[in-house]
């Protein structure tokens, strides 16, 4: 077990690689984001009001659809009777329509082409026992150890924390470098393809992510997060976000049945986070994830998600352009029938749901046809060492309550791909590392720089494997490597570069 007083921080001298790390960066590594919390991008958390957006929008909503209104419009409603259908089948299926699939089984083509065949449906899965149960709880242990060691660590909400501001506690540097865990991320990440076979891209090479950890107590009802989606919100539709890689093009002209979602090459390109929001992320996610460090049934604080991917993106895309003739109270039923929507007489800049700097929220108001009450259903039980993953383009949620009688506990670890953008991400959140800051993404401040038992870059060198090493932008990726695909290689000399190994 790890001694917390031991592994201070080192100031100086930093290792001679360190070193040569920080003379890569020309910039101050320290974050431009505002301070804040998890809340900061959420308004259904901090209770922020919305602001109407400005009338850009109402003009770039018209050039979106300007020549495919017709095709638009028949294709909305052929997306509302699908969904009424998807959602007679998960309000029958349940928590079942999950996907799932043992780590032990990830080798397994039969098994594994079931899964792949749901997982491409659903956008949403479970792959059990990636880490062993006692693994698993030690890092749970550990990093209460942390934050009692270091009272001064900050959360959410900030009277009894339930998502503690940490991005460096020994627990989630351990658990991200576990070779488990990368197999499982290179795994997921396979399932995504590209259609640009030049494009410079690399599942099989995961790149680390640090994010937050959430230890939620029995009770709670401060961390009630509702359906969202993250990686920006109004980018989805703005020319400079999701558009410069053309993502969401089908559904603008009426084709939702032809967007992919699974296709990588085409966001390599966008813009997540226009607004720099305390949050908003920047990195190319092509699962979020976490890791579970408890024994966590529906209903006791764990997640809740839509499991209709494509077809709930294309709604929540297309809903802005659309509007109802009656109100519910007039017609009923019938609101939600496709005679009742038409489009707006004249565009307007409402974007139901979101708001710059923050991520994307949906409601049973904002989208009705969503049927979010029964759309939103609980991931089956997690046992600690369960990793739970979940295209990005899912909308989540979190039980507004914990009504179990123990904590709810997960390490978010999400499965990145290496990209140029991601690799100079990458550079950015080394210096991090080093400093003891924040991850470059996320609200800015002291951190863990003065916490005892922040892990030295020395510790880690000495304690992790190469694979981990090079996720953590720490070693040199091996682009000499025998039967490596020329663009994947590309791919690795590109990242060598920006990375300072060049």
């Amino acid at each position: 077990m790890l001694n917390l007083r031991r592994c201070q921080i080192l100031r100086t001298p930093l290792p001679v690689n360190a070193l040569r790390w920080a003379t890569t960066t020309s910039e101050s590594t320290h974050s431009s984001k505002p301070a804040g919390d998890i809340s900061s991008v959420f308004p259904s958390l901090s209770g922020a009001a919305s602001q109407p957006l400005p009338p850009r929008f109402a003009d770039l909503k018209r050039r979106l659809i300007q020549g495919h209104e017709e095709e638009v419009r028949q294709s909305w409603n052929r997306l509302l009777a699908d969904l009424r259908e998807e959602t007679e089948i998960i309000k029958a299926v349940g928590s079942k329509i999950i996907p799932e699939l043992a780590f032990r089984d990830l080798d397994n083509v039969e098994k594994r082409t079931a899964f792949r065949d749901e997982l491409h449906k659903r956008g949403v899965a479970i792959i059990r026992g990636v880490v062993s149960e006692q693994e698993a709880l030690s890092w749970k242990e550990l990093a209460k150890r942390y934050i009692q060691t270091n009272p001064s660590t900050k959360g959410f909400p900030a009277e009894k924390p339930a998502v503690y501001e940490l991005y460096w506690s020994p627990s989630q540097i351990l658990a991200r470098a576990h070779p488990n865990l990368l197999k499982t991320q290179g795994f997921l990440m396979s399932h995504w393809h590209s259609s640009n076979k030049s494009a410079r891209i690399s599942t099989s090479h995961p790149v680390t992510y640090a994010d937050r950890l959430r230890i939620r107590q029995p009770g709670d009802a401060g961390f009630a997060l509702g359906p969202h989606v993250d990686g920006g919100s109004c980018e989805r539709w703005e020319e400079d976000g999701y558009g410069r890689g053309g993502v969401y093009s089908e559904i603008f002209r009426g084709n939702w049945e032809v967007y992919d979602p699974w296709e990588g090459s085409c966001r390599l390109s966008i813009a997540s986070d226009l607004y720099n929001g305390p949050g908003g992320c920047s990195m190319f996610r092509m699962f979020q994830g976490w890791l579970s460090m408890s024994t966590t049934s529906p209903g006791e604080g764990t997640l809740k998600v839509n499991p209709l991917l494509a077809k709930a993106t294309a709604y929540f895309l297309l809903r802005p352009f659309f509007q109802p003739t009656r109100s519910p109270s007039d017609v009923g039923a019938a609101f939600l029938g496709a005679n009742n929507w038409r489009f707006e007489d004249e565009p307007t800049s409402v974007l139901q749901g979101a708001v710059p700097s923050n991520c994307q929220e949906l409601n049973d108001v904002l989208h009705p046809h969503l049927g979010l009450e029964n759309t939103m259903v609980h991931v089956p039980q997690v046992r600690p060492g369960d990793y739970v993953a979940w295209h990005c383009d899912t909308i989540h949620a979190v039980d507004k309550t914990h009504a179990g009688k123990s904590d709810s506990s997960v390490m978010y670890i999400p499965a990145c791909p290496l990209t140029e953008v991601n690799a100079e991400y990458l550079k950015r959140q080394r210096e991090t590392f080093l400093e003891g800051t924040p991850s470059p993404d996320f609200p800015s401040g002291v951190g863990e720089d003065e916490h005892l038992g922040h892990l030295t870059p020395d510790f880690v060198m000495q304690n992790i494997n190469i694979d981990a090493q090079r996720a953590m932008g720490l070693a040199k990726y091996d682009q000499d490597c025998k039967d490596l695909p020329a663009t994947e290689r590309l791919t690795l000399e590109t990242a060598n570069h920006i990375l300072g190994f060049a």
